[in-house]
């Protein structure tokens, strides 16, 4: 692994904590990490409300495996209510603090390892990683896309950080005016360190045996989203 950012540590200083996750979720907002995620869930959506038409509301459940302050999964939310979805999502998270942080906007959190997940195969109907696979070593991360094809019905979506040196610059350079802390500087550029290739992130998704390629996203963004049971 390279580096060590703050949230690696599920013991962290809790202030830091919250302070760091608030400064993620403007990232995401302002960076395209929410874009890159809600990019993917749209055809979903869209392709549903094709199929059963006339207004028709359904109800499904979104699995947010890292999800941190809760920032993902409410655009999330959003983004499938304008195509008759109501979605429910539930967050899993290491972090205590990260768990209370999500759980305080009214995100049911489930404190558990996203390796070892208490859940039945094909039991939600959405499962989402976001910015979560490169704080794992390959292997582990391997491991987590290959249960996450086997817990979703519908789809499940990974979104991370191509790695460059143009956008390392640029966040450290954007997080003055912004007014992000010192830990949040530093974290982003190890993440952006930690960020993957197209080929590297479509090596992972084959060593898992999932039937999905990567794909770039604006901002520097990767994603890799695919149907469980679908064939190559």
């Amino acid at each position: 692994m390279i580096g060590v950012e703050l949230l690696d540590d599920p013991h962290a200083d809790p202030s830091a904590v919250r302070h760091a996750l608030r400064d993620i979720a403007r990232l995401n907002a302002l960076f395209g990490g929410t874009h890159a995620v809600v990019r993917e869930l749209e055809p979903l959506f869209e392709r549903r409300e094709r199929e059963t038409g006339n207004g028709k509301q359904e109800t499904w459940t979104l699995l947010d495996v890292g999800a941190g302050s809760g920032d993902i999964a409410r655009a999330a939310v959003l983004a499938a209510r304008r195509h008759g979805v109501t979605l429910r999502p539930v967050g899993v998270e290491l972090s205590r603090t990260a768990a209370h942080e999500a759980h305080a906007t009214g995100l049911a959190v489930l404190v558990a390892d996203g390796g070892a997940l208490p859940i039945r195969p094909r039991s939600v109907d959405v499962v989402l990683a976001s910015q979560v696979l490169h704080h794992l070593p390959h292997d582990v991360a391997v491991r987590w896309i290959t249960s996450f094809d086997r817990l979703a019905r519908r789809a499940v979506v990974l979104a991370d950080l191509r790695r460059s040196g143009l956008a390392m610059a640029g966040v450290w350079l954007a997080s003055f005016p912004l007014g992000f802390r010192a830990t949040t500087r530093r974290d982003a550029v190890v993440s952006l360190r930690r960020g993957y290739t197209k080929r590297e992130f479509s090596q992972m998704l084959r060593e898992a045996g999932v039937p999905a390629v990567a794909r770039y996203r604006p901002a520097f963004r990767i994603v890799g989203a695919w149907s469980p049971g679908s064939s190559r």
